[in-house]
């Protein structure tokens, strides 16, 4: 027998699989690397505001844009709190909220998975490649 999955909060059914199931745009959000790597640096900084510029350090390869779009989503969700210091030019501040901390526990247990099974990925990958490479 499978398990029926947990009902969310508000008493309304998730659908995985259809597009406009909210547990579903936001597991989008949430499985996105930036997103993952940015609740990992706040993490790391929290109690303590990072600022945009020393995430974006902290974040090698993310682009100014994906940063802000990414940073914007987790302000919109509820995960960061954003704090501007009026000065020129503007320095802007993150850190996340008490629901943004609660997200760590969960990724940080995928980060800790794809650690221990990237081997037997690459491996994967790897006579994937092969195989295909013979056809």
């Amino acid at each position: 027998m499978t398990p029926s999955p947990p009902q969310p909060r508000d008493g309304t059914r998730g659908d995985l699989f259809d597009p406009q199931c909210p547990t579903r745009r936001l597991l989008d959000r949430i499985g996105t690397k930036w997103m993952s790597m940015a609740v990992k640096v706040l993490a790391e900084a929290s109690p303590e505001e990072v600022r945009f510029a020393e995430l974006r350090r902290r974040m090698p390869g993310v682009s100014q844009k994906m940063l802000s779009v990414t940073l914007q989503g987790m302000t919109r969700d509820g995960l960061v709190d954003r704090r501007v210091e009026p000065s020129v030019p503007p320095r802007v501040h993150y850190r996340l909220t008490p629901l943004g901390l609660s997200l760590e526990g969960p990724l940080a247990m995928v980060r800790a998975w794809a650690e221990e099974h990237m081997a037997e990925v690459d491996r994967a990958n790897a006579r994937s490649r092969e195989l295909a490479d013979d056809d």
